[in-house]
C-alpha cells in the first residue's frame, strides 16, 4: 500500500483509498458550489448540501449502477433525494456526473425556467427520479420503487439468480431527521421492513438539526432501534465518534457494501453528520440550515478549503475531468448489461414481447373485450362492479396489480387466483404468500399505499391501484397531490363514497371530500352512475397514463340502465360511451314523443343519477321536459372541446339543477345564478341510507322541486 502527498495540502491519502486527492477535492468543489448557489439567489439549503457532498458523492461515483447520458435506461439504479430542500445535494451530483447540468444551471437555482428549481421535480430535470419536498414522501416513495423492481423481476425474471438479472437493481437514498419524524415514514418503512425489501438502502442523515435548530426540542427517540424493530438491517456510522469530526469515507463505503449485500432486509445507515460542514462559524445550527451563509462566512469557508475567494463557481478543469471520468465506467456498466439483456431476451421471447409493450406505454390488442357487461335492469353497487372489472382483465393486463389498506373484500380489490405480494413466510390461512405475487396488502397504512403506488408507477411500466374508503383519502391527501404534480399512473379507488354508507355513521361519511380532490390540478375524480359506467371508467383511466385517478365507487347498489348504442334518444338512453367524455346525456327531453330542447338540464354523479331519471319521469307528468346529464367526471370533461359540451348543457338552458350526496362547492360553475344545487353541506348521521337521503333532502322529490325553482329563475 503506497502514500503520496495530496496536492492540496492536509492529510495523506492511499493510492487505493475509496476517495483519491481528486475526490477529496471534488467534494470540496461540492461544498463551495453549494454555498455560492445559495448565495447568489439569496435563499436555499446550503448547509445539508456541504455535509452530505461525501456521502453523495460516494453513491454516485463508487456505488450507484447509473448511465448519466440516458437517464431513463431501465437497468439503472435509482436514487432519491427524500429531503428535497437540499436539492443542491442531487443537482451538484448531476452536474459532476454529466447529466446535462452545467455551473450555469446551479448559479440559476431557484430562479424562473431554471433546470435547478427550489425542490427537485420530476421530469424537469434530467436524473431525478421523483419530486421531493414535503417530507416523508421521498423515502415513503422509495419503499415502492422497491416494491416494483421487485415485481417487475417477477414479470420478466423470476428464476435468476440474486444479483444475476438485468431487471435487478438497489434504490439509493438519502433521509433526513424530518423524513424520519414524518409518519408516513413509520407507516412505508414497516411496510419495508415486513416485505424483506433487500434491495433498498438508506443513509439518514443524523445531524441533530432542524429548522428549530437542535432536534433534542422534538426528537430523542431511538431510531435505529425503531428500524431494527422493524426488521431492517441497520448501521452506524458516527463520523464524531472521536469527539472530532472526523469524515471517515472508508467507513462509510464498507457499510454501503455491507447494506448492498444484504439481499433479505431494507438497509438503514444512521450517518452522524454536522449540518454545514466545514462552515468555520455557522455549522451545527439552525442557521445554515435554510439561508445564505453571508459573504463573511463565505469568505471565511473558500479561505479554509483552498478556494480562491474572489473566485464564484470556480471549478478547476481536473477537478471536472476527474468526476466525469463516471461516463466512462458507465459505458462498461452498460456493455456488461447489455450483455446479460440480450441473453435474457433470446431466452425469454414472451416476456421481451411483454416488456416492449410496456415500456412503450401500449395496452395489448383486444383487451377491451374483456371487460365485463352488466345486464340492465339490475342493482349492482359501483364497487362490486369494480371488483369485476378487475378481475375481468386481469389475465389479458399482467401490469395491473393492487390491494387495499385492510379494505380488500369492501373495496372488492383482490385479483381472485393470484398470489399475495409478500413473502412466503408471512402467508396467512387466507392469502398464499409470493415475493412476486400480484395482491398487495398495504395493511390499515392508507397514506403508504398511497405514496408506495406513486413510487411503482414511478419507477415501472406497471399500473398500480390502492383501495380505502373515500373519506380517508384525507389520509392519503399529500401523496395524491404528489402524484398529480408528476404527473404518475396511480389509481386510487375510493368505495363508500357517500352517505349512502349508511350506519357508520358521520366519520365515515365523505362530505367534503369529493370537491376537495376536484380542487387538485391534474387528477382525474371519476363518479361512476352505474355498473356499465364502471367498466368505461376503468378502460379510460387505464388508457392513461400521465395522470393520477381517483375512482369513487358506492356501497348501496344502484339501478343498471338500459341504453342504446348511439346519442340518447326518445325513447332511449344514450351509449355508455358516452361516459368517456365526462359528461353525457345519459336521457333526454321529450315532449309528446320527440326530443326537445330542454327546459331544464339536471345533472348528476354516481348514486344520484337515479334521482335525476327519477325527476326527469315527474317533472314530464308536469309538462316539464327535462334532460339528464350523467357527469362521471368533470375533468374528462373540460378536456372536451367546446362545441361537445355545448351540446350536453346548452348555454341558452339556464335552468340547471346538480345533485350529488356531498358538498355543494364546485358546482356553482356547473349550474349558473339560475341553478340549483342539491347537496349536502353538512355531516351526515348514523341510520339506513334510505332514511338518510329523505332526512337530509336527498330525493328526487327535492330535484323535482328545484327544477321548478331554477326554471322560474331562468325565466
Amino acid at each position: 500500500m503506497s502514500t503520496r502527498p495530496s496536492p492540496f495540502g492536509g492529510n495523506l491519502v492511499t493510492e487505493n483509498a475509496v476517495f483519491t486527492d481528486l475526490d477529496k477535492r471534488a467534494v470540496d468543489t461540492l461544498r463551495v458550489l453549494a454555498a455560492d448557489s445559495v448565495e447568489k439567489v439569496g435563499s436555499g439549503h446550503p448547509g445539508t448540501a456541504m455535509s452530505l457532498a461525501p456521502a453523495a458523492y460516494l453513491i454516485f461515483q463508487k456505488m450507484m449502477k447509473h448511465d448519466p447520458t440516458d437517464p431513463q435506461w431501465i437497468g439503472r439504479d435509482r436514487f432519491i433525494l427524500s429531503p428535497g430542500h437540499t436539492s443542491l445535494t442531487l443537482y451538484l451530483q448531476l452536474y459532476f456526473s454529466g447529466y446535462g447540468l452545467e455551473v450555469e444551471d446551479l448559479a440559476a437555482l431557484r430562479t424562473w425556467d431554471s433546470l435547478t428549481p427550489g425542490h427537485p421535480e420530476y421530469g424537469h430535470t434530467p436524473g431525478v427520479e421523483m419530486t421531493t419536498g414535503p417530507l416523508g414522501q421521498g423515502l415513503a416513495s422509495s419503499v415502492g420503487f422497491a416494491y416494483g423492481q421487485r415485481r417487475m423481476r417477477g414479470l420478466m425474471d423470476p428464476d435468476a439468480p440474486a444479483g444475476e438479472s438485468p431487471f435487478d437493481h438497489t434504490i439509493w437514498v438519502i433521509a433526513s431527521d424530518g423524513d424520519l419524524q414524518e409518519g408516513v415514514t413509520s407507516e412505508a418503512s414497516s411496510l419495508a421492513g415486513h416485505q424483506e425489501l433487500g434491495n433498498l438502502v438508506v443513509i439518514w442523515d443524523d445531524n441533530k438539526i432542524s429548522i428549530e435548530d437542535d432536534t433534542d426540542i422534538a426528537f430523542t427517540e431511538d431510531v435505529s432501534a425503531r428500524y431494527e424493530a422493524y426488521g431492517w438491517h441497520v448501521q452506524r456510522v458516527d463520523w464524531k465518534k472521536s469527539g472530532d469530526y472526523d469524515e471517515d469515507i472508508e467507513e462509510l463505503h464498507r457499510a454501503l457494501e455491507a447494506a448492498k449485500a444484504e439481499t433479505s432486509k431494507p438497509s438503514l445507515i444512521a450517518l452522524r453528520t454536522v449540518i454545514g460542514y466545514p462552515s468555520p462559524k455557522k455549522q451545527n445550527t439552525g442557521g445554515i440550515h435554510g439561508s445564505k451563509l453571508g459573504n463573511d462566512e463565505l469568505v471565511a469557508l473558500k479561505e479554509l478549503l483552498g478556494f480562491d475567494t474572489e473566485a464564484h463557481f470556480a471549478v478547476e478543469d481536473e477537478v471536472l475531468t476527474h468526476a466525469r471520468k463516471i461516463l466512462e465506467r458507465s459505458v462498461e456498466t452498460r456493455k456488461e448489461w447489455d450483455g446479460k439483456f440480450a441473453s435474457w431476451r433470446e431466452a425469454n421471447p414472451e416476456q421481451a414481447t411483454l416488456l416492449d409493450r410496456l415500456t412503450a406505454g401500449e395496452l395489448p390488442e383486444g383487451w377491451e373485450s374483456n371487460l365485463p357487461e352488466f345486464p340492465s335492469g339490475e342493482e349492482v353497487a359501483t364497487r362490486s362492479a369494480s371488483g369485476k372489472v378487475l378481475n375481468g382483465i386481469a389475465e389479458v393486463l399482467p401490469e395491473l396489480w393492487g390491494g387495499s389498506a385492510d379494505l380488500a373484500g369492501s373495496n372488492n380489490t383482490l385479483l381472485s387466483g393470484y398470489d399475495s405480494f409478500i413473502p412466503e413466510s408471512h402467508s396467512t390461512e387466507k392469502f398464499s404468500g409470493n415475493r412476486y405475487g400480484r395482491n398487495l396488502h398495504f395493511g390499515i397504512r392508507e397514506h403508504a399505499a398511497a405514496s408506495i403506488t406513486n413510487g411503482i408507477s414511478l419507477s415501472t411500466p406497471l399500473r398500480t391501484y390502492n383501495g380505502t374508503f373515500l373519506i380517508f383519502s384525507d389520509y392519503q391527501r399529500p401523496a395524491i397531490r404528489l402524484a398529480a404534480l408528476m404527473g404518475t399512473g396511480s389509481i386510487f379507488v375510493w368505495t363508500h363514497d357517500s352517505i349512502g354508507l349508511g350506519e357508520d355513521g358521520p366519520t365515515h361519511q365523505p362530505v367534503e371530500q369529493l370537491a376537495s380532490l376536484r380542487a387538485i390540478p391534474n387528477l382525474d375524480v371519476i363518479r361512476p352512475g352505474d355498473a356499465n359506467e364502471v367498466a368505461i371508467a376503468w378502460r379510460e383511466v387505464l388508457r392513461r397514463n400521465d395522470r393520477p385517478a381517483g375512482l369513487a365507487l358506492t356501497r348501496q347498489n344502484i339501478p343498471t340502465y338500459a341504453r342504446g348504442t348511439g346519442a340518447a334518444t326518445a325513447t332511449e338512453f344514450g351509449s355508455v360511451e358516452g361516459a368517456a367524455k365526462g359528461a353525457y346525456v345519459l336521457a333526454e327531453a321529450v315532449k309528446d314523443g320527440a326530443v326537445v330542447t330542454p327546459d331544464v338540464v339536471l345533472i348528476g354523479t354516481g348514486s344520484e343519477v337515479q334521482l335525476a331519471v327519477e325527476a326527469r319521469e315527474a317533472l314530464s307528468e308536469q309538462g316539464v321536459a327535462a334532460r339528464v346529464v350523467s357527469m362521471t367526471c368533470r375533468e374528462w370533461f373540460f378536456e372536451q372541446d367546446a362545441a361537445y359540451r355545448e351540446s350536453v348543457i346548452p348555454a341558452a338552458v339556464k335552468a340547471r339543477v346538480s345533485v350529488e350526496a356531498a358538498s355543494s362547492m364546485g358546482w356553482r360553475d356547473i349550474v349558473g345564478d339560475a341553478g340549483r344545487i342539491i347537496g349536502l353541506d353538512h355531516f351526515g348521521a348514523s341510520a339506513d341510507y334510505k332514511v338518510l337521503y329523505e332526512q337530509f333532502g336527498i330525493t328526487a322529490a327535492a330535484v323535482t322541486e328545484a327544477a321548478q325553482e331554477s326554471i322560474a329563475a331562468a325565466s
